[in-house]
């Protein structure tokens, strides 16, 4: 045939016949179809019949004419101009010779998957499509169900039609790719009956932090035209790299998506979206295999093509089985990876009332006046540097989304395409928002957050920021270990950018607070068969999860296995629960298993409560989650830390009771610190030092303890002082008893991050490493870095 080639013709080599898209197509079906990855057959029409279309209707030079000197900015005169090269195209014929070759190619295919009019999906590839310099993705159309040569003629004329539509006029004379260098090929594939299952995108790169270890799977009932449009809240799913490559499946987290609706076949419309029921929003739209077999191939095709890759998959409700039906290079986050300037934002303002909230896209803050818009018909009233409202976007969008200083939708997961293009255009939004519209008015001014971590903000007014540009080039590596404390998993693949060393202080109970929520000694009466207080919420907040322990343990898991992850393979030392009383009492469930104490600060908590039978079962759930990321998730990077242990036979019981959970100390290289945050813990740091493996310093315990003051009284808050020279003596003995028995000494607490004289004292004591708050790790790495110079000169004049 002339025009049409079938995908085992097709290679990489021939994007300019066939475009990006149906090139790629081709290459995985030639190349990696034996490795494993699933490709439904197809065809493509080649450039050359594009080109015969102008040439026997004579167009080309109408379309010059009307296209001529357009302005992109004046949103009305480029949908009128767009509109007349679409009519004309439209209303043209197709050459008989791609009739002929079209029909044949259709009849061919159909056969081979034994029918006489199989079902097959139409898309539009243009010629400059899909590039790595080029990301065309999404401008022309799809047509999905088409399933007689009358409808397949139909749709391949609509796609050449599409090469003008707004957004791709739109987005080519903004790059300043001229209109008639441009082609459009049309793939033509066997339709996956993703209807009758699910189907959704995945990234083997992190599309906000840009770590390149993890690929992102986001998954929704139904047609993947939902995921790709962000109409639907898709479920998520994160896997890591390095431990996949060595044959461990880890998958670091699970997010369930609403969900609320799946695009199925229609007779007469093609496709129609139709509410899903209860149950299919409760529940994941894949298991755990398919996630992993997704990835395998994912894996696969990145290391094909050897950068990080956009794929959309399908699965097949009749046969079960998990096909790729696209594959472009990813453009936005492997660019920024070669940038060694990072940008921090930090939102000054404190306080502020929340008007919504979603999924934080980018961690880019911006202000400006909301207009909402509900259609492209009102694209007009919408002015340079407004905020963005809208149920949600589509291509059609992108010429206004290129105005706006933010946007904010009601539905939508990370990978839809507001996120996509707010994330190429460089400004912060927030999807997935479910009442935007409603609850936010034109003309309103607005703060958009997304440097916050995993969730954005809306706030009221327009609050002041900062913004520090860090040239992590002309940092030098330091001879004292450098950490980060880290609270929330969903900033730890953001954190782990910055220059480090690893992870000093990983705080449990923050991930307990918000993945659980739930006091865990409800939950395990619960597992029990007792009714508890808050039983309703508690489930309500479980779903999809029925089985108590499991959903503490999973959750537990999956958020020590973020930031093990984030930062791996270096050290991440994991800080068991260190909630106290008063703060486990505020716990959905938890008023019943605590008692009212006048000073928790010193009461019921760290050591004490994980062999008290009061507690002792929660511990052992705890246990079992850090031995899933270590085991299962072969995440062996983690180190564990106990808190507020008052005498070394506490820490004798605690480490009894881990090595029966499977967490043995030395095995696998685990070691169990202790904080250091109690005057006992130095005064006897010889019999600590034989039951744990090191210190790690908790300056803030330790300085209350210490002076005698109640960190949280107002009245005495100006004693408490990590500076007094009875903290400091305490920090010096504590950094000598451990460097006599050669074991690890670090500081974790508040004192270094506050105050630059802190943290150079502990590295002239010697100390091992310091780990600091991410917002001054910059600024004591120049404080560390100077110190180290100075020291290093001074030797070496001596």
């Amino acid at each position: 045939m002339k025009y049409i080639r079938f995908f085992n013709e097709l290679g990489i080599g021939d994007v300019p016949i066939v475009g990006g898209k149906n090139a790629s197509l081709g290459e995985m079906y030639q190349n990696l179809t034996p490795k494993g990855v699933n490709i439904p057959n197809g065809f493509a029409t080649t450039s050359d019949a594009y080109w015969l279309l102008l040439k026997e209707n004579n167009i080309k030079e109408k379309i010059h004419t009307i296209l001529n000197d357009i302005d992109i900015s004046d949103t009305l005169n480029l949908q009128k101009r767009g509109l007349e090269v679409r009519t004309l195209i439209l209303n043209s014929h197709l050459p008989k010779a791609l009739v002929d070759e079209l029909i044949e190619a259709y009849k061919t295919l159909s056969n081979e998957y034994g029918s006489q009019n199989i079902d097959v999906a139409v898309r539009s590839s243009g010629t400059a499509e899909d590039l790595p310099d080029a990301s065309f993705a999404g401008q022309q159309e799809t047509f999905l169900n088409i399933d007689t040569p009358e409808a397949l003629l139909k749709s391949v004329q609509r796609c050449f039609a599409s090469l003008f539509t707004d957004r791709a006029i739109s987005y080519r004379t903004s790059r300043g790719f001229s209109h008639f260098k441009v082609a459009l090929s049309v793939g033509v594939q066997k339709m996956v009956r993703s209807d009758i299952s699910s189907s959704g995108i995945m990234f083997t790169i992190d599309t906000e932090s840009g770590s390149e270890n993890l690929i992102l799977i986001n998954s929704i009932w139904g047609l993947g035209e939902n995921v790709v449009s962000g109409r639907v809240n898709a479920d998520e799913f994160f896997i890591f790299k390095p431990t996949l490559k060595n044959g461990i499946n880890t998958i670091l987290k699970r997010s369930l998506g609403s969900k609320k609706e799946k695009m199925l076949y229609a007779e007469d419309v093609r496709t129609i979206n139709i509410a899903t029921t209860k149950e299919e929003q409760e529940s994941f739209s894949i298991n755990d295999n398919e996630v992993m077999e997704l990835a395998k191939q994912a894996l696969i095709i990145e290391e094909h093509y050897g950068r990080p890759m956009d794929i959309e998959w399908a699965k097949d409700g009749n046969d079960s089985k998990l096909y790729i039906v696209q594959a472009r290079p990813e453009t936005v986050m492997s660019k920024q990876n070669k940038s060694m300037t990072s940008e921090q934002y930090s939102l000054n303002a404190k306080g502020a009332k929340i008007l919504t909230s979603g999924r934080a896209v980018g961690e880019k803050i911006g202000t400006g006046k909301v207009t909402v818009i509900n259609n492209t018909s009102e694209f007009a009233r919408f002015n340079d540097g407004d905020i963005l409202v809208a149920d949600s976007t589509n291509p059609d969008w992108e010429p206004i989304m290129k105005k706006a200083s933010a946007v904010i939708t009601n539905r939508g997961s990370r990978t839809c395409h507001a996120a996509i293009v707010a994330r190429e255009i460089g400004v912060p939004a927030v999807v997935g928002c479910a009442n935007a519209t409603e609850v936010l008015k034109d003309s309103q001014v607005v703060t958009v957050s997304c440097a916050e971590g995993d969730e954005g903000y809306v706030y009221e007014g327009e609050l002041a920021y900062s913004v520090k540009i860090i040239d992590m080039s002309k940092l030098k590596p330091t001879k004292t270990k450098l950490f980060v404390n880290v609270g929330n998993p969903t900033e730890a693949f953001s954190f782990a950018k910055m220059p480090n060393d690893g992870v000093g202080l990983a705080r449990m109970e923050f991930i307990m607070n918000n993945s659980i929520a739930a006091h865990p000694m409800a939950l395990v009466d619960m597992k029990r068969g007792k009714s508890v207080k808050d039983e309703d919420k508690i489930r309500s907040f479980m779903t999809p999860y029925t089985d108590t322990k499991e959903f503490f343990i999973h959750k537990l898991s999956e958020g020590i296995g973020m930031i093990a992850a984030a930062f791996y393979p270096k050290p991440v030392i994991i800080r068991t629960s260190d909630f106290k009383s008063n703060e486990y009492r505020n716990m959905l469930g938890g008023f019943l298993y605590e008692a009212i104490e006048e000073n928790p600060m010193i009461g019921f908590r760290g050591a004490s409560r994980y062999y008290d039978e009061s507690y002792r079962e929660a511990f052992e759930w705890e246990c079992a989650a850090l031995k899933r990321v270590r085991e299962e998730m072969g995440l062996t990077n983690i180190k564990i830390m106990i808190p507020f242990v008052r005498t070394p036979e506490e820490g004798k019981k605690v480490i009894e009771i881990m090595s029966k959970q499977g967490l043995i100390q030395g095995k696998d290289g685990l070691e169990i610190y202790a904080m250091c945050e109690i005057p006992a813990n130095v005064i006897l740091a010889d019999k600590f030092l034989e039951v744990f493996d090191g210190y790690s310093i908790g300056s803030n315990d330790l300085t209350q303890l210490t002076l005698g003051v109640d960190r949280e009284s107002a009245k005495i808050a100006h004693i408490f002082d990590e500076r007094n020279e009875a903290v400091k003596r305490m920090l010096q003995m504590a950094i000598e008893a451990c460097k006599e028995r050669g074991k690890y000494i670090g500081i974790c607490g508040q004192a270094p991050s506050d105050y630059p004289e802190i943290t150079e004292f502990l590295v002239q004591e010697g100390i091992d490493s310091i780990s600091l708050n991410p917002d001054s790790l910059f600024k004591m790495h120049q404080v560390v870095s100077e110190l180290e110079e100075k020291t290093s000169v001074s030797s070496r004049k001596k």
